[in-house]
């Protein structure tokens, strides 16, 4: 017994650690700020994954960070995003503003907000994006509203969650 975790230990893990093994992975952070009435949403997935994703769905060629990077992108994403994501404030469907995205790295940052909303008891979030890629996807959804902070992780299989304040 003692042979086989030493095994283990010494010769299957440090194989394993040298395996290509890539993480599907995106974070959603959902914030309400009373003072401007408004519900912020920043979400980052990695680069070339939402890359592969609209090149694949709208037949394209973003080439993102380069010079031939397509000079009207912002239409896919924002058309991808609405697609892929829902928001419900207090059980009432609402609609969000693509107000940008920023490249860090490999990470891409969009930039999204609810507008008129005066007070948050709950938030009900679906959130799609990249499953129909990556069925390993996980989304990670952070949210704070005053001081309450709420965080739950999506799956293919469970897309979506109610989140009560």
């Amino acid at each position: 017994m003692k042979l086989k975790i030493n095994l283990l230990l010494f010769v299957v893990i440090p194989l394993l650690s040298f395996s290509a093994h890539k993480y599907y992975l995106s974070l959603t952070q959902i914030n309400f700020k009373s003072e401007a009435k408004a519900v912020q949403i920043i979400i980052n997935v990695f680069m070339d994954d939402i890359e592969l994703a609209l090149n694949k769905k709208y037949d394209i060629d973003l080439q993102l960070t380069t010079k031939k990077e397509l000079k009207n992108n912002d239409i896919y994403f924002e058309k991808y995003l609405k697609n892929k994501l829902n928001f419900k404030v207090n059980s009432k469907a609402k609609n969000f503003n693509y107000l940008g995205k920023e490249y860090d790295g490999d990470l891409v940052f969009f930039y999204l907000e609810i507008e008129n909303i005066n007070d948050v008891n709950s938030i009900e979030v679906s959130n799609q994006l990249l499953l129909d890629y990556f069925p390993e996807q996980q989304n990670l959804i952070k949210s704070k509203v005053g001081k309450k902070n709420k965080s739950v992780l999506l799956t293919k299989n469970e897309s979506s969650t109610l989140l009560k304040f």
